[in-house]
């Protein structure tokens, strides 16, 4: 915003926090930072394949299904990354002893699994018992619906009191100012960060709320029009999954687009509320590796200065 681009104009910075640090994503590289149990950051950069930065992550709805993997698949290599180096032990021999590959994606699969369970078949076996007990289908739907907007806020909230993942927020909170301070054409300094808030409109939490909310107007539509019981409403649970997240991320980008206007800004209030759960209020240290992860991925895409230009085109993902 302020300053003359160095690298590519009007780009977005995104990213995710992980296990003791920060992914950062940029227009076709991403970077990790990670915090080592002996006090050291351990960065790790690459270049991003084509299904990232291709075409169809410009085509309307279609870029929103792209960028819902993405931060999946994204997500879990860098997790997977930052568990290996934050999870590193010395032997009684002073070597290095990693964290081991098949115990993270083990856990990872169970941690899916339970997802499933809580989020998708919990909501609509609840309702199911009101369509046993005779009740309206307009309540059956509704109830289905209230249920997984509550276990959604409810899970965040109740993880949110786990130690580990109370960190795991604040480097998001990090992660949020960084990129603030970036926007603003500030110094990438713990000092310059530290002002900036730790909500951000772009916040993934965000997309995953819209999500939410949009998975309920759509299944409520879709239940009232369509009454084949049980088995029907599941499977268009799964069947309209894309559909919900290409039009989930095109209500995300008009948010940031005209977040200026009041009326759009009063929509996305909600979306900033809910990252109180989500972010924390980082220490300096774990600033320190956001700034290093962001700085990392400005390295790799030949950005000489983290005090250039931000923002408009790539992931409104952080």
């Amino acid at each position: 915003m302020t300053n003359a681009p160095a690298g590519p104009a009007n780009v977005y910075y995104g990213g995710q926090a992980v296990l003791e640090g920060v992914m950062i994503r940029g227009p076709e590289h991403m970077a990790v930072a990670v915090r080592h149990p002996k006090g050291h950051i351990v960065r790790h950069s690459e270049k991003l394949g084509s299904l990232y930065t291709g075409r169809p992550r410009r085509i309307p709805l279609l870029r929103g299904i792209i960028v819902l993997w993405e931060t999946m698949a994204l997500g879990m290599r860098a997790l997977s990354f930052s568990s290996r180096v934050a999870m590193e032990e010395e032997d009684e021999n002073g070597e290095t002893t990693e964290f081991p590959e098949s115990v993270f994606w083990g856990s990872m699969v169970l941690a899916m699994l339970f997802m499933v369970g809580v989020f998708f078949a919990g909501p609509i076996l609840l309702a199911n018992l009101l369509e046993m007990a005779d009740a309206h289908r307009f309540v059956i739907v509704l109830v289905e619906g209230i249920v997984r907007l509550g276990f959604f806020v409810g899970y965040i909230a109740l993880i949110g009191l786990i130690p580990d993942i109370r960190r795991v927020f604040q480097y998001h909170g990090a992660e949020h100012m960084t990129i603030h301070a970036y926007e603003a054409g500030r110094p990438l300094t713990v000092a310059a960060v530290r002002p900036y808030p730790k909500e951000h409109t772009r916040c993934g939490t965000s997309f995953l709320l819209v999500v939410v909310v949009v998975a309920l107007l759509t299944f409520f539509a879709f239940d009232l029009a369509v009454d084949r019981g049980i088995l029907v409403r599941t499977a268009s649970r799964i069947v309209f999954i894309p559909i919900i997240a290409g039009v989930s991320y095109e209500i995300l980008r008009i948010g940031a687009r005209f977040g200026g206007n009041w009326f759009v800004h009063a929509m996305f209030v909600p979306n900033l509320a809910l990252q109180a759960l989500t972010t924390k209020v980082p220490d300096d240290s774990q600033i320190e590796v956001a700034i290093a992860s962001f700085e990392a991925t400005l390295e790799a895409a030949g950005v000489a200065s983290a005090t250039t230009t931000a923002f408009a085109s790539a992931p409104p993902l952080d």
